[in-house]
């Protein structure tokens, strides 16, 4: 299959075809995340988007919303800035905490964190860029609790990426969240193929 870095009209389904296949999809779709996330730290989950989870979250949208042909044309231009376009890994990074009054606490205290996220492979840091859709961070300072990043390869940084083996290093480096995950092989492995 060559490799997908766009969704076009062409690969949405009928809504009818979809809700038969939802279940199945959706079972699939969880098998193919399950090796596209790193916990980093206590609150901090990041969730490597591809042409599958992005197809998923677009069909999702079209199916709770049911807005039809405009819909369309708005969830594709919202989501297809998040596949891979070959040379980048891209993650929605949630920073995801139940209780209201603790969530407003931590996130009060990490503006800017979106400029602090970094991927390190081969002795080379590879700092995110953040998605430009919305500014992240309100005028007090608080964050939100989802932030679109994406990391932009060399050549050399993907061919150490795609070693098997390789280490990677998922990180947050804001003075009030300071945590490094190593990402596990199955899910370095999965990410490898997001390059073209």
């Amino acid at each position: 299959m060559p490799h997908k870095t766009e969704i076009t009209r062409a690969d949405i389904l009928p809504m009818e075809r979809y809700a038969q296949e939802r279940a199945a999809r959706r079972k699939a779709v969880v098998e193919v995340k399950r090796n596209r996330r790193v916990a980093v730290g206590p609150h901090a989950t990041f969730y490597f988007e591809n042409y599958e989870t992005m197809w998923q979250q677009i069909h999702e949208m079209l199916h709770i919303e049911k807005g039809g042909e405009e819909q369309i044309a708005d969830e594709l231009r919202a989501y297809n800035p998040l596949i891979p376009k070959g040379r980048e890994l891209v993650a929605t990074v949630m920073f995801e905490i139940d209780d209201p009054v603790q969530r407003h606490r931590v996130l009060s205290g990490l503006g800017g964190v979106e400029e602090h996220m970094t991927l390190q492979v081969g002795g080379d840091t590879i700092a995110g860029r953040p998605e430009g859709d919305i500014e992240r961070t309100n005028a007090d300072g608080k964050t939100s609790s989802v932030h679109f990043l994406h990391f932009d390869f060399t050549d050399a940084q993907v061919a150490a990426f795609r070693q098997p083996g390789a280490q990677v290093l998922v990180g947050i480096g804001h003075p009030n969240y300071g945590h490094l995950a190593v990402m596990p092989e199955a899910v370095r492995a999965a990410l490898a193929g997001d390059f073209a």
